[in-house]
């Protein structure tokens, strides 16, 4: 009875070996209907994250001026002059 249970042991561990081994088959090529329909998801995905990325620096700007007490306009000061200097 030992016997027959080893070798049913035995045989189970050589079939979960030989399986964990197995490659599974190629998948399918993709057509180029299915090619430009994940194109195009994830062209749709990287404008969303750059466009979420742009709103999160944006508010982290305003909330560093806030906190800084720097002032939002962009305005120049009234006595600094922009351009080139004259010699």
């Amino acid at each position: 009875m030992k016997r027959i249970l080893l070798a049913l042991a035995g045989g189970l561990l050589i079939g979960a070996i030989a399986a964990s081994h197995a490659k599974l088959p190629a998948a399918p090529p993709k057509s180029d209907a299915e090619k430009a329909a994940e194109a195009d998801k994830a062209a749709a995905a990287k404008a969303k994250e750059a466009d979420e990325t742009g709103k999160a620096q944006d508010r982290a700007v305003a909330n560093y001026k806030k906190n800084k007490g720097i002032a939002m306009d962009t305005k120049p000061a009234a006595g600094a002059k922009s351009g080139a200097t004259k010699k």
